[in-house]
């Protein structure tokens, strides 16, 4: 790897010679490792990237080794309407004695993910001593479940609301959404039923034949 090599790109007459080992490292893998970087700027926003940075605060591995109070604020700050400004008055010092708390216990020490630290937590009680952290512990595990929804919900939308069905109304629109979202579910449901609910919520002139089994 440390051979030396003509840059590409240049007459082997006078020409600049560099090492294997730079050529692979510069040109090909630092390039990699920055077109990376653009796909996952331009997957994530800016408020997705701090939510993700903060909920990382959060990983109980290595002895909560990049628990920090100020991002965990920072978080709680992001949900006003699950942090009031009581809450927020109070959330440091709680941050703080959880940690010191949490890093004392060996039933704690081989966690490695958030959903086992929230069972813990349940198991020891601590999510009543603690019951603002664990309200950030939750939403941490729920973000990446609503984030995924509501993902789902517009791509399903480019599907429902097509062109010719652009005058859609909205309750009407969120009704089709649910059936198209959830049409695993739905694929259980005997149509039949559906069908003599239509047909009794009002008179109509057609009866609508029974379905053939």
């Amino acid at each position: 790897m440390e051979d030396n090599i003509i840059r590409h790109g240049h007459k082997r007459h006078g020409a600049q010679l560099i090492t294997n080992s730079h050529y692979y490292r510069i040109k090909i893998f630092y390039q990699v490792v920055d077109l990376a970087i653009q796909e996952m700027n331009n997957h994530f926003s800016e408020v997705s990237t701090e939510l993700l940075s903060c909920i990382a605060c959060l990983d109980p591995r290595n002895s909560f080794s990049q628990f920090n109070v100020d991002q965990l604020m920072r978080l709680a700050t992001l949900y006003h309407e699950d942090f009031s400004s009581t809450d927020c008055l109070y959330l440091p010092q709680q941050l703080n004695n959880f940690i010191v708390n949490v890093r004392c216990d060996s039933r704690f020490s081989a966690i490695t993910n958030l959903g086992n630290l929230a069972r813990k937590m349940v198991i020891t009680g601590k999510h009543s001593v603690f019951p603002l952290v664990y309200r950030l512990i939750e939403l941490s595990l729920v973000l990446p479940v609503a984030t995924a929804s509501v993902e789902r919900a517009f791509s399903a939308m480019k599907t429902v609301k097509t062109d010719l069905r652009n005058r859609m109304g909205d309750e009407w629109l969120n009704d089709s959404l649910v059936v198209y979202i959830e049409k695993e579910i739905f694929s259980t449901i005997d149509n039949e039923p559906i069908l003599q609910r239509f047909q009794s919520i009002d008179t109509r002139r057609y009866q609508l034949p029974p379905l053939p089994h």
